[in-house]
């Protein structure tokens, strides 16, 4: 069984800083694509950041140039570091990965989440 256990959200005033984290456990043969999604209090999830296996990126059009999503291979870990931010941030951020236990395999597998708030 796989995991993806967050940890680094919490309240942060306007223009501050947070770095989320997302470790994958159990049995992992590979991971392929690494996401953070965001979900917002009556708004659908969207997707934040997107990181390939092979460190290709793309971002939601209003978090670029203020987040930036990078992965540890050897930790099994995805990075969101989230500058500038703004109370429109403010959002639970879900970690979200496909991951396959054998070769040629991949199953998609969700965090549980961890709260950002921005306010002053």
């Amino acid at each position: 069984q796989v995991q993806l256990v967050e940890s680094g959200g919490g309240l942060v005033q306007p223009g501050g800083s947070l770095r989320l984290s997302c470790a994958a456990s159990g049995s992992i043969f590979s991971i392929n694509y690494m996401n953070w999604y965001r979900q917002a209090p009556g708004k659908q999830r969207e997707l934040v950041a997107h990181i390939t296996s092979g460190g290709s990126t793309r971002y939601l059009d209003s978090v670029k140039g203020r987040f930036t999503i990078s992965r540890d291979n050897a930790k099994n870990t995805v990075y969101l570091q989230m500058n500038s931010l703004k109370p429109e941030d403010t959002a639970v951020y879900y970690c979200n990965a496909g991951i396959g236990d054998y070769v040629g395999s991949s199953r998609n597998y969700w965090g549980q989440g961890t709260q950002v708030t921005v306010s002053s």
